[in-house]
């Protein structure tokens, strides 16, 4: 099938132009010759269009969105196959996306912020309550019209949560690394809060113009969203209102628990916001207590692995991004994680300590770690997990559990879960990886890093030189890595070549691994021809290779400037000449005796000046016998 694609879709869809290319599929704006109207028309990559799996996914996003039928919210109108071509007929929104905005406007300001938000949350709030989770809200999927009209599009990576099917894509890509969820990055099954979480992200970066977490790849920035605490906006920027950072810091809350339970709930503190009345997320408390980690669940085999569709472009924007597949991120998060468990534990309830009440311990055996986790927590208790070897019980699945269930403890004391897991993971090739990435591969494969630093001559700082145990090794799951990274080149003190010749200095400093670079200088200390100072100075740390400035004394930096008053222009100018200096001669009408004299100098006979400086010389002059006026004229001369 040829790569461009039929001119006219469904007999009554005529492409246009081009807009945009997402994750699995083309925009083209259209015109809908029965209606008369513009559409886009969303068309799947024909490399996807042979695979059954792909588009059965296709078809359930048109289904799931076509029934999505809410104001802030992209409608699809049509869907159907042409020439082995499926394709999807969305509603076409002039206007433009909040990534677009904050590229061109950085900060909306947090009455505009809310706005906006509270109209995402209403869009996201509709979806859930009909069974459909975005799992990708970020700027480039919001789209706003030029009178304001916030829509929320591309529920490509959408899934009813209804569906009992799942369907497995390995290499598919989960949303978009700086907008996961915590649970998302981990590879587990997500809910309505993820979507509240990501777009807690979307309210941050409306706020202070950047997302919480960046990082130079999705492991990295898939990593932070696991471990890391959002720095508080208004440490950023202190005009933030309290009330919306708290708001913003409860959506972005690690554990589910502790977020806003729908986005309806979200809606209603930004609406309250808005109209100057308290919020319910005081302090962002419920978020500024957690932890910066928390218990990670193992997902069962890669046959049980509930997969993401690979759409991630930003196709409703009508604006070109590129396609983002990232095998990488997909390779650690879903198989690592369908191989590792990682057991963290996280506090959710503390005990209240002597005399706590004693309470009943839920039985959790025989589940799914995450699910006993949520059931224990929810009961009060804190959680700890304790991956064990079981060749019997499916990987991920609670063993056993300590107090056992049934058993009567304080409330809030700790519950140890002793769950199946892998004993051995296959190490990962890290050398040449930056450090940051290496950390992310191997935090998702349940390992942790020893760092030691050498230096490298040729390879670049934070590059990791070499790792102990060797790449594809097997080894256990927990155990640490011992990795060396390049601290770059070696670095070498500048020798003090101060005083020496211009070279013998550029000799020394050859001979220590620099690069000198002779540059003239004047100084009133230092010989001509001898060297002044270095840059950088002497005892400086620097890499071999690197430039040294070499200031060489090409003179003094000031002369004495001769008193010339009384001589004749041509001897006070030959005069200050030798010495250097340019001269500038004013005439003063003087009497008989002081014509031809000069009568005043500046600056003065026995001050300092410059090379080269200017020295100005007032010549006495006749006066003129029909005038009884003094003038003077001056002119310049150079030597």
């Amino acid at each position: 099938m040829s790569d461009a694609p039929p001119q006219l879709f469904g007999e009554r869809y005529q492409l246009e132009r081009h807009l945009a290319r997402g994750g699995m599929a083309n925009v083209y704006l259209a015109h809908d010759l029965s209606l008369d109207r513009p559409v886009a028309v969303k068309v799947l990559f024909p490399e996807f269009a042979t695979d059954p799996s792909f588009v059965e996914r296709f078809r359930r996003e048109a289904q799931a969105a076509a029934n999505l039928n809410h104001p802030n919210i992209v409608s699809v109108f049509d869907w159907g196959e042409q020439n082995g071509t499926y394709f999807i007929v969305m509603e076409y929104l002039e206007g433009r996306s909040l990534a677009e905005m904050l590229r061109a406007e950085g900060p909306l300001g947090a009455e505009r912020t809310a706005s906006i938000a509270a109209d995402i949350a209403a869009a996201l709030d509709f979806a859930h309550r009909r069974g459909v989770i975005h799992r990708d809200v970020k700027p480039g999927n919001v789209l706003v019209s030029p009178d304001g009209e916030v829509k929320v599009t591309d529920f490509g990576i959408a899934r009813a949560v209804s569906t009992q099917e799942n369907l497995t894509q390995v290499g598919a890509v989960m949303g978009t690394a700086t907008y996961f969820s915590p649970e998302q990055a981990r590879g587990e099954v997500v809910d309505a809060r993820s979507d509240v979480y990501a777009l807690g992200i979307v309210i941050y970066e409306l706020l202070v113009g950047r997302p919480p977490f960046t990082g130079d790849n999705p492991v990295a920035v898939a990593y932070k969203q696991v471990q890391e605490q959002p720095i508080a906006p208004r440490r950023i920027d202190p005009a933030i209102p309290a009330p919306i950072e708290a708001v913003t810091l409860k959506a972005l809350a690690k554990q589910p628990a502790n977020r806003y339970q729908s986005a309806e709930e979200l809606r209603a503190d930004l609406r309250r916001f808005s109209q100057g009345h308290p919020v319910t997320a005081v302090g962002g408390a419920a978020a500024a207590n957690e932890l910066a980690t928390q218990a990670v669940a193992p997902v069962p085999g890669l046959d049980g692995t509930r997969a993401v569709p690979a759409y991630t472009g930003q196709v409703a924007a009508y604006d070109e991004f590129p396609t983002r597949r990232w095998p990488l991120i997909v390779t650690l998060v879903v198989l690592a994680l369908a191989l590792v468990g990682l057991g963290v534990a996280f506090a959710n309830n503390l005990g209240i300590g002597g005399g706590a009440t004693k309470v009943t311990v839920p039985d959790t055996v025989g589940q799914p770690v995450a699910d006993a986790t949520a059931t224990l927590e929810d009961a009060g208790f804190e959680v700890k997990v304790t991956n064990v070897q079981n060749d019997t019980v499916e990987l991920g699945t609670v063993v056993r559990q300590s107090p056992e269930g049934g058993t009567k403890t304080s409330d809030g004391a700790e519950v140890e879960l002793f769950v199946s897991a892998q004993p051995e993971v296959e190490l990962p090739d890290l050398v040449g990886t930056d450090l940051e990435t290496a950390r992310g591969q191997l935090f998702f494969a349940g390992l942790s890093a020893e760092v030691t630093e050498q230096f490298d001559d040729n390879i670049a700082r934070d590059t990791v030189l070499s790792q102990d145990p060797a790449p594809f090794t097997m080894v256990k799951s927990g155990s640490a890595v011992r990795l060396v990274v390049s601290k770059g080149p070696t670095e070498v003190a500048v020798p003090d070549v101060r005083n020496l010749t211009s070279e013998e200095a550029s000799t020394q400093l050859i001979a220590a691994g620099f690069n000198p670079v002779i540059q003239p200088a004047r100084s009133d200390s230092v010989p001509e021809g001898r060297v002044i100072r270095t840059d950088p100075a002497n005892g400086a740390l620097l890499a071999k290779g690197a430039n040294v400035t070499v200031f060489v004394a090409s003179g003094a930096a000031t002369v004495e400037v001769p008193n010339v008053i009384g001589q004749t222009q041509d001897a006070a100018t030959t005069a200050l000449r030798d010495r250097g200096f340019r001269v500038s001669v004013a005439n003063q009408i003087v009497g008989a005796g002081d014509v031809g004299k000069v009568v005043n100098q500046s600056p003065t006979g026995g001050d300092r000046a410059a090379p080269e400086a200017t020295v100005t010389i007032t010549v006495g002059q006749a006066a003129a016998s029909s005038t009884t006026t003094t003038s003077s004229t001056t002119t310049t001369t150079t030597p």
